[in-house]
């Protein structure tokens, strides 16, 4: 009997907390004139993003560096934007200042 309250705890506690997914930045826009770099990721509601920062950074200086900057730095803030209207999917966007 024990073992069964246990999976079952387990279900339930999986259930809630929705399923971790590793998600990678990619390029979605930016300007070079402006020398901004928009990335984002997409996600449904019940994942739990696992998001690796330094990947994010990685891309936005590479993308920066093309365009003749040497660097790049994050803004504070991040824009989440529900793709359907229940917001079951959502994209994230997260936009980087180059730097010289």
């Amino acid at each position: 009997m024990n073992k069964l309250v246990a999976y079952v705890v387990l279900a339930v506690s999986l259930a809630l907390t929705g399923c971790a997914t590793q998600k990678n930045w990619g390029a979605s826009g930016g300007s070079k004139a402006d020398g901004t770099v928009k990335l984002s990721y997409q996600a449904s509601a019940f994942e739990v993003p696992q998001l690796n920062e330094a990947q994010g950074l990685e891309v936005a200086i590479k993308r920066c560096i093309s365009w003749g900057y040497k660097s790049a730095e994050t803004f504070d803030f991040e824009h989440k934007k529900c793709i359907d209207t229940q917001c079951n999917s959502y994209t994230v966007t997260k936009e980087y200042q180059c730097l010289n």
